[in-house]
């Protein structure tokens, strides 16, 4: 939100742009619109994905605001975006562009960590850099992600901007994140309430290059039929 960063006491402001609204609860608003300096032709902005949510927040933006839908998808490649446009809460217009193919390594969940760790190495032995790479965990945190939140939270974000580094991070923390490449691991023992958003994030993370290591039985079952067959290539 524009607000995050000024300080001054009692200032208001023409025109506010809040991101990620689906996170504003109820109560936030009348604070947000106080904010402006006339609440009547101050302008306020919000964006929201429902199929994003991270907190146990839902509120609804104020009702005199004019719903726009924003269906042009730009981040992925249209190869990405087809493997998780079932999943979206609307139908895409994919105007990311070509790329590579959408890798699927079939396994077991309890070996998908493994695997993305191996597919990792083949992306950066094939000539990716560790920046533009990203190993996202569905399921239990990759032990490198664990070892790095051990030195505090501050210290394992820094690790998000390290050049050096492929970053390790689990799905739900990385909603709103990207990374050029990305190698997801669907570790999870067993389907939750929760597996499909997983899926559907933890897809719609990379821009440019695609791997999913995972079992297709567990992703037709949260997924559905036309995710794997796209996974899957077919």
């Amino acid at each position: 939100m524009t607000l995050a960063r000024d300080q001054r006491p009692g200032h208001k402001y023409d025109a506010v742009v809040v991101d990620e609204a689906q996170h504003f609860a109820d109560s936030w608003w009348p604070a947000l619109l106080a904010a402006l300096k006339d609440e009547e032709t101050g302008r306020l902005y919000a964006f929201s994905d429902e199929g994003q949510w991270v907190f146990s927040r839902y509120g609804g933006a104020p009702a005199q605001l004019v719903p726009i839908v924003l269906d042009h998808n730009l981040r992925n490649t249209r190869q990405i975006a087809e493997s998780f446009n079932p999943l979206a809460p609307m139908r895409m217009r994919l105007l990311g562009g070509d790329g590579p193919a959408v890798r699927f390594v079939a396994c077991a969940p309890g070996d998908a960590l493994d695997r993305a760790d191996d597919e990792v190495d083949e992306l950066l032995a094939t000539g990716w850099r560790p920046k533009d790479v990203a190993l996202l965990a569905t399921g239990s945190r990759h032990p490198e992600q664990t070892g790095r939140q051990a030195d505090g939270q501050d210290a394992y974000w820094a690790t998000f901007w390290d050049f050096e580094q492929v970053f390790y991070g689990h799905v739900l923390g990385f909603k709103g994140l990207e990374r050029r490449a990305v190698v997801l691991a669907l570790n999870e023992a067993s389907p939750s309430e929760r597996s499909t958003e997983r899926l559907y994030v933890g897809l719609s993370r990379a821009r440019d290059q695609l791997v999913v290591c995972g079992d297709p039985a567990f992703v037709e079952q949260v997924g559905g039929g036309a995710v794997l067959r796209r996974l899957q290539g077919d």
